[in-house]
């Protein structure tokens, strides 16, 4: 049993691998978009974890934007400083774009022009699926033990790899038919060009023939 519980913790550690990074936003007048991209599955619960430094008023405002590529708007927040947490539920397999806007702000004049005025840092974590489930929460309210949360991790994981493996067996079908299409478009374009060439070809011998005759050429 204790063989089985490390072995349901190292694959636990290794599935739900959270993608956490660090990114600076610089602040300007007119912002241009920095944008992370995550891909997620349909009806997939995500959590998107932002921690920020800095203060209201401070010559800065931090705005995000959460949408897909589908064009799904998520969240939007304004003004946003400290730890603010995201949550919800994709609606495609698509790919998601979280989107930071650092405004630069009249109290900014107020600080002087130091580069570290000009900047937000910001942490970034975005867990979804098996990774985004409060465990903790579900082994209180249900009182399973230790190894069997580890056990119902490796279950959800294991569902959410077979949706994944399902989703590119028909992304790999709608390739394979578009190809076969593709193909086949293009090969009686082949031959229409082919016999319009060989008519146009005969025409213009019957013409030059005509033609020669006309002026008793031949």
């Amino acid at each position: 049993m204790q063989s089985l519980f490390n072995f349901a913790l190292i694959f636990s550690l290794i599935a739900c691998v959270i993608n956490a990074l660090h990114i600076e936003v610089p602040a300007r007048p007119n912002p241009e978009p920095m944008c992370i991209r995550e891909f997620v599955q349909e009806n997939q619960m995500v959590v998107v974890n932002i921690n920020t430094d800095g203060y209201k008023g401070d010559g800065q405002r931090l705005d995000v934007g959460i949408v897909d590529s589908v064009g799904n708007r998520y969240a939007s927040r304004k003004d946003i400083v400290g730890k603010v947490k995201i949550a919800f539920t994709s609606h495609n397999n698509a790919a998601i774009d979280i989107c930071f806007y650092n405004q630069q702000t009249q109290e900014w004049k107020k600080h002087g022009s130091r580069d570290s005025n000009n900047v937000r840092l910001i942490e970034l974590e975005v867990e979804s699926g098996a990774a985004a489930r409060d465990w903790n929460a579900l082994q209180a309210s249900e009182k399973l033990k230790p190894v069997e949360v580890e056990l119902k991790k490796i279950e959800s994981l294991t569902g959410e790899i077979v949706q994944e493996l399902q989703y590119l067996k028909r992304r790999e079908e709608r390739m394979r038919d578009t190809n076969e299409s593709t193909n086949s478009r293009i090969k009686w374009f082949s031959i229409i060009i082919i016999l319009s060439l060989v008519g146009f070809g005969a025409w213009q011998i019957q013409y030059l023939r005509h033609y020669f005759k006309v002026k008793h050429i031949i």
